[in-house]
């Protein structure tokens, strides 16, 4: 397959921008299950219209059905999945990779890319995902590139290379979901990791954007991605604007036919629409310029500095009257300004804010920049042929399609038809991004009024689009069954960092640093026992804890890659909460894949965690509760200076500090993880029990009440357990 540079449409405009830019493809939503629910997104109609431009430029279109699915909610996924398909979707972005083998049964004509939201880092996780019938990954951000190539040999792989970065491993991030019931993996996002905290590190006590990461801008390093076996680029940003989507197609095409002179231009048109903070090449490079600690939000590009000019606000350089900047200080953002008009060698601004000179000055809003794009919009070249004689019904032709028109033409008594008259009709297409040149003209003393002529122009056009892009064969509903038998248990499990002093069923080893577990540190404690393992597991990370695994019964992870690694090391599995069990068929092909164990989605109520309670089911009950997996070091790699602590506290605005802890596996750099900042303390679900210590010392207390947990611990929360996730 050839290379596919992927776009957002966020809605219509950002569609169209997308594609008479040079887009390949295009992603976006749905009214339902879309990862993006703040979008515009598409009403049906919308849709079907989208659809057919795309195709009509050979393009594609991908439909995100990326959120997880409750129970209650699995009827309307599979009428949304199965009306987008039918609709001429070209494939379907899924998270539930087990909704998604279910999809596949019903529907084996369908196309399924598996969304970056499952969090396919690894080769194992590709293995999973070609099993179940998917034919494509989106590669979680974290996924390093020298891992790429493998799973590349397995999938064909789809990878980020321009827009936000989120702060937490993909699919794995519930801030916004405890700290407001508002689900990141249901589309309600609301990046609380981007607003200010304090860490009681030296250096690091004032407040700052301490987790908010700079936008990923991958450039000219996107032929490395491709050397790598990835064949799609995509572009994140389904809340940006139109213009933002049409800078980052031009760029990233101009990268790819080898335009030297033009990439500078379009990487500027980039950084106008939108940029947070400097840009990053991404974790899968490393973790240069990762974290935007000064600055949130839109930038700009840089264009000068200030001046005082006559009691008045001037810069240097080019700007238009009505263009936008944010003024900064020291890195730091002090206010927005207005260009006023032009000044000899530069431009005037007014601004609300006192400002000074020397102040930096960043262009955030070109008003000249929607007159670029309009003139660099892509459109379809096509060949046409005209006859049109008297006496003779009219015909047109392009490609394999021909119209002819239902009346002889009659013949001319003053002012025949030309062939400069033909042209010149035949050359507008109204809202079509085509280019028609006429190759071929016979007319010969024939009238047709003009508003004829015109309406047989948009019948022609409107018949050569449906020849183009043909409607799909539906596909009628196809149902399957799915029943779960709840089993009431009184298993306990506990994660820990040290077995010492516990009992339980299930001990979950969770080190500190994964180099350092030794026998000594498994046969503590009383129960059998698991390896912890995060979400993100690359393939250094495998041959680090490899050597270990014999000393324990089975492995814990935290993402599906989990079922063919612990196949692979023949040891049971107990699937994490990271494995977002929200529906019975997740839980049933989970099973089916050979789990022992399972936690339950921790966003979901007790009341829907206990009609998935099968044999093996466990819920967290008490203790901490993970909201973040940080594959990188929020401190900027200050490692000289870091006093190595196993945990920090990140205290917000309002005073609430959440426990940062430090944990290493393979590479040179720490990883972390951020937990809410009170405890849980639910109710008893009719589970098993899991107990989270990974921040805590009193594990033993902990076990003893996991069963009946509300009371146990002071200013506890009871997290979804009464209120599911929005």
């Amino acid at each position: 397959m050839k290379t596919e540079l992927l776009a957002p449409a966020g809605d219509i405009k950002c569609a169209r921008a997308a594609l008479r830019a040079g887009a390949d493809a295009i992603y976006l939503g749905l009214p339902a299950f879309s990862a993006r629910a703040g979008a515009g997104n598409f009403a049906l109609s919308e849709f079907s219209e989208t659809v057919r431009l795309a195709h009509l430029l050979d393009a594609k279109v991908y439909v995100c059905l990326n959120t997880l699915v409750k129970e209650s909610e699995l009827e309307a996924f599979f009428e949304s999945a199965l009306s987008a398909w039918n609709l001429g979707a070209d494939a379907l972005l899924i998270q539930d990779i087990f909704l998604g083998k279910e999809l596949k049964r019903r529907y084996p004509e369908m196309v399924l890319h598996l969304s970056t939201q499952a969090g396919c880092c690894n080769v194992y996780g590709a293995e999973l995902a070609k099993e179940y019938g998917f034919s494509r990954v989106v590669l979680a951000r974290e996924t390093p590139i020298e891992d790429i190539p493998a799973i590349s040999e397995i999938i064909e792989t789809e990878a980020f290379v321009q827009g936000a970065l989120c702060s937490s491993f993909s699919g794995q991030c519930y801030f916004s979901s405890f700290a407001g019931n508002n689900s990141g993996n249901r589309g309600r996002c609301k990046q609380p990791c981007r607003k200010l905290y304090s860490i009681d590190r030296k250096g690091f006590e004032s407040p700052a954007y301490a987790l908010s990461l700079s936008d990923l801008s991958v450039g000219p390093r996107v032929k490395e991605l491709l050397d790598a076996g990835v064949t799609s680029l995509k572009i994140e940003g389904r809340m940006r604007r139109e213009e933002y989507v049409s800078a980052a197609v031009h760029y990233y095409r101009a990268i790819l036919a080898g335009l030297k002179g033009e990439i500078p231009a379009w990487k500027s048109a980039l950084a106008r629409t939108y940029g947070r903070g400097g840009y990053t090449e991404g974790l899968a490079f490393g973790q240069d310029n990762l974290l935007s600690r000064k600055v949130q939000g839109h930038i700009g590009e840089r264009i000068g500095t200030l001046e005082l000019k006559k009691g008045k606000y001037y810069c240097k350089g080019i700007a238009r009257k009505g263009d936008g900047f944010k003024i900064l200080r020291g890195g730091e953002e002090v206010g927005g300004a207005t260009c006023t008009g032009e000044g000899e060698g530069g431009f005037y601004l007014s601004s609300e804010q006192k400002l000074r000179a020397g102040d930096e000055v960043r262009i955030t809003t070109d008003t000249s920049l929607a007159e670029t794009f309009r003139s660099r919009s892509l459109h379809l070249a096509i060949w046409l042929s005209l006859r049109f004689v008297a006496g003779e019904k009219p015909q047109m032709h392009c490609e394999g399609y021909t119209l002819t028109g239902e009346e002889p033409l009659q013949t001319a008594e003053r002012a025949p038809l030309t062939e400069d008259e033909l042209i010149r009709c035949f050359q507008k297409t109204d809202d079509l991004p085509l280019a028609p040149i006429v190759e071929h003209v016979e007319t010969e003393n024939a009238f047709l009024p003009k508003s004829q002529l015109n309406a047989l122009r948009r019948a022609f056009y409107e018949g050569l689009v449906a020849y183009r892009t043909p409607a799909r064969e539906q596909l009628a509903p196809r149902t399957g069954a799915c029943t779960l038998e709840p089993v009431p248990s009184q298993r306990t499990a506990i994660i820990a960092e040290d077995f010492e002093g516990l009992k339980a069923d299930v001990l979950i080893l969770k080190p500190r640093d994964y180099a350092r577990v030794s026998p000594e540190d498994v046969t503590k404690g009383e129960g059998e026992k698991y390896l912890y393992l995060p979400p993100l597991l690359t393939a250094a990370d495998e041959k680090l804890i490899a050597p270990v695994l014999p000393l324990f019964d089975g492995i814990f992870a935290e993402g599906s890659y989990g079922i063919k690694l612990a196949e692979k090391y023949k040891k049971p599995l107990f699937a994490g909460a990271g494995f977002n069990l929200t529906n019975s068929f997740a839980v049933s092909n989970l099973k089916a894949a050979g789990a022992k164990y399972f936690v339950l989605s921790k966003e979901l109520s007790t009341a829907e965690q206990r009609k998935l309670a099968a044999e093996g089911a466990f819920v967290l009950t008490l203790g901490n509760v993970k909201l973040m997996d940080l594959a990188y070091c929020p401190f900027g790699r200050t490692c000289k200076s870091c006093d190595r602590r196993g945990e920090y506290r990140l205290t917000d605005e309002q005073g609430r500090a959440f426990p940062l802890r430090r944990y290493r596996l393979s590479g040179k750099f720490c990883r972390f993880e951020v937990y809410n900042c009170v405890p849980l303390a639910g109710y008893d679900a009719g589970t098993g029990a899991l107990v989270d210590a990974s921040c805590r010392s009193d594990g033993a207390f902990l076990l003893k009440r996991a069963h009946s947990p509300e009371g146990a611990l002071a200013g506890a929360t009871k997290g979804h357990a009464e209120r599911s996730m929005l």
